[in-house]
């Protein structure tokens, strides 16, 4: 199953965002115009869907294994250690993926048509004039030189 149809929690969110239903956006992302933002939160959110994926797979290997009509000699104390520490792994990476793209989300410029030229902002001007330079004092006399003498 491609990534493009896996649901991942922030399917509602990215919709919301972009004003179009998740498939639609992996359609719009593959033209050249398409802007950097909708491409790396669609890259993000793949790779949430793939963690979400895993953290479901795990959890339900723990369901089975617990599950009340098993047998209790079934139980390895070893498998569910495993089962923890992968559990572990797959749900640090899945937050971290819904952070990154909750932080792409709150960062990038709004969709829409970008500005055809930048912003330009008013610069002051100095209209103060300087006042008008002093005049210049004599050079000061070296020292050690010899001094002319006086008649």
């Amino acid at each position: 199953m491609s990534v493009s149809v896996k649901p991942s929690s922030q399917d509602g969110l990215l919709e919301g965002v972009f004003g179009s239903p998740v498939g639609d956006l992996y359609e719009a992302a593959t033209v050249p115009e398409a802007t950097a933002a909708l491409r790396r939160a669609l890259e993000l959110r793949s790779f949430l869907a793939v963690a979400e994926e895993q953290v479901a797979r795990v959890r339900d290997r723990v369901h089975e294994a617990t599950a009340a009509g098993r047998d209790m000699g079934e139980l390895s104390a070893d498998d569910l250690r495993m089962d923890a520490e992968l559990l572990k792994a797959a749900l640090s990476i899945r937050d971290d993926y819904r952070v990154a793209l909750g932080e792409l989300l709150r960062t990038m410029p709004p969709p829409g048509p970008a500005l055809a030229r930048p912003v330009q902002f008013a610069q002051p001007k100095i209209t103060m004039a300087l006042p008008p330079a002093a005049p210049a004092a004599p050079a000061p006399a070296r020292a050690g030189a010899a001094q002319a003498r006086r008649p």
